[in-house]
């Protein structure tokens, strides 16, 4: 179980805009849940962009008019034989704040108002809903939440990646999903969470070591790679002539277990040591390189947890673990220790 004060520290590197949402450290000791801590950050930062203005976009509209705005339908309107009743079929592009960013925001205010979040919350969401009658509600369970952010939609990524972590738990519970389904969400909605926390800590307190998330390129000799699946990397680090690829992993359980014996996910060592041999094999006209690989996994409750270090094939893999249930000044030393550990000389 990771603290919800965790959760909020998580949030914070994850999303640098959340620093100015208002919400104090302080203040996230009175959240019971998770689910309160998204709700009342998505509060604060819905309010902020309703000072800002909502995003509005062209809306493709088609209705029936009694005088000519945009595309006259011709078609339609011989078909429905509005013409004899004096009314055209048009469509014309509304600017409107009706867009799917908008409408994402209000259904997941809709669906907090049906949960177990605090009352005051609940009123708030109520004052909120007002600047959204405009907007239409959507289907939350079967969103592409893959939008693409760019300069003038910048500011709803936070919101959105805040009622895709409300929206997940909240449609789970109200469709009677079964346990292992609802634990398999919750596995993938922390993987992306952890995975961009480690990213952005190191982003901010090593810039030093360019902290990316490149593709990693496939080495061929012969043949063609459009069949070839992307090596997308989580975090990568490097000094000089010194790389770092992390595999962020966060899983219920942090080893496969067969006859008793609890031995490193497999796909998850094929992974991280394809990524190293194509990295490696890039440099290979670099004199004096150095390509290393980890697999940090998130500490779970199983007595058995993944912590070794190997050279395989000249390179060094090492399998980690690091305890989110513990202080955030823990969670900090560990990430600087990997640094301090594969950059110190």
């Amino acid at each position: 179980m990771i603290p919800v004060r965790n959760i909020y520290y998580m949030l914070s590197y994850a999303f640098q805009a959340l620093q100015n949402q208002g919400i104090r450290e302080a203040d996230v000791e009175s959240f019971d849940n998770a689910s309160e801590l998204y709700a009342e950050i998505l509060l604060k930062a819905v309010s902020i962009q309703i000072k800002r203005g909502l995003r509005r976009d062209y809306i493709p509209k088609t209705e029936l008019m009694s005088s000519v705005k945009g595309k006259i339908e011709v078609a339609d309107s011989l078909k429905s034989q509005s013409i004899q009743r004096g009314k055209l079929i048009c469509t014309y592009d509304d600017y409107s704040v009706d867009n799917i960013l908008n409408r994402i925001i209000k259904t997941t205010f809709l669906h907090l108002l049906r949960t177990d979040i605090k009352m005051q919350q609940k009123k708030e969401i109520r004052k909120i809903l007002i600047y959204f009658d405009d907007v239409s509600e959507t289907d939350l369970l079967n969103m592409d939440w893959n939008f693409r952010y760019e300069r003038n939609n910048q500011t709803y990524q936070l919101l959105v990646a805040i009622c895709r972590f409300l929206a997940e738990d909240m449609l789970q519970t109200q469709t009677g999903g079964n346990k292992k389904t609802a634990d398999y969400k919750d596995e993938q909605r922390m993987s992306r969470l952890y995975e961009k926390f480690i990213l952005e800590y190191y982003r901010k307190h090593y810039k030093q070591l360019s902290p990316s998330a490149p593709e990693i390129e496939w080495q061929i000799e012969s043949g063609k790679d459009s069949m070839l699946p992307s090596m997308k990397s989580d975090i990568v680090l490097s000094k000089g002539n010194r790389i770092l690829i992390i595999d962020a992993k966060y899983y219920s359980r942090n080893t496969q277990v067969q006859f008793d014996k609890h031995t490193i996910h497999s796909n998850n060592l094929y992974q991280i040591f394809t990524y190293v041999k194509n990295m490696e094999c890039k440099l290979q006209s670099i004199e004096g390189h150095e390509v290393a690989g980890m697999l940090l996994y998130a500490r779970t409750d199983d007595e058995i947890q993944p912590d070794s270090d190997y050279v395989l094939s000249g390179n060094r893999i090492s399998i980690k673990n690091l305890d989110l249930n513990q202080d955030f000044s823990g969670i900090a030393g560990c990430l600087d220790g990997i640094v301090k550990d594969y950059f110190t000389v």
